[in-house]
Formats: C-alpha cells, sequence, structure tokens
C-alpha cells in the first residue's frame, strides 16, 4: 500500500538517519517508528507525533502541539505532534525522538 505521505515518511527518515536502529513500518493508515524495536512514533497524514510522558507533553503543548488523533472518536494523548521547526532540524528531531524512546522504555 502506497500512500499519498510516502515523501514525507521519507524525509523524517532522513532527518533521523544519525539516530541508529530507526526502522518504519506500515500501520493504521500510516507509519509506525522504531528505535530497536521500541515504538516511539508515528507518521499519520504527513504529520509526526512522537510518544511523551507527563515530563515530556509539556514541551509539546507549549508549542501549541495537539495529541494523535487518528479519526474524531479516538484521541491518543500518549503521543503528540512534533513541531515543525523540530522536524526540520535533524539534530533536535534526533534528541526529542531519543527522549521519546527513554519514555517507551521507563
Amino acid at each position: 500500500m502506497t500512500t499519498t505521505h510516502d515523501g514525507f515518511k521519507d524525509y523524517v527518515l532522513d532527518q533521523l538517519a544519525d539516530l541508529r536502529g530507526v526502522t518504519c513500518r506500515e500501520m493504521f493508515g500510516g507509519y509506525g517508528l522504531y528505535q530497536r524495536g521500541t515504538f516511539f512514533g508515528i507518521i499519520h497524514k504527513g504529520r509526526l507525533y512522537f510518544k511523551v510522558s507527563p515530563k515530556t507533553v509539556g514541551l509539546y503543548k507549549e508549542q501549541g502541539m495537539k495529541p494523535f488523533r487518528p479519526n474524531a472518536k479516538q484521541t491518543l494523548k500518549s503521543f503528540y505532534e512534533v513541531p515543525v521547526d523540530i522536524i526540520e532540524d535533524s539534530e533536535h528531531l534526533a534528541a526529542w525522538a531519543t527522549q521519546s524512546t527513554r519514555v517507551t522504555k521507563a
């Protein structure tokens, strides 16, 4: 299955290239991001979401980011949208991704 947002997925993966062990799998009409088997991110409809914790969710909320909402009836508050300026800065994006993998492992 190929979606219209494969270019965005490829861009995100390129931006995360310095983070070792990152893989991507198709799921729920989007993609799941993993680092060495740890699920930490979602690419859905041209947007990127990372796993958050009570300690990290403030970073996302401060920038006006919203939780992952795959449809009108479902909201996953454990994943928040990553700001565009972070996505565009590969160093910051890798740091945020690392933080998200730690949340999952904790």
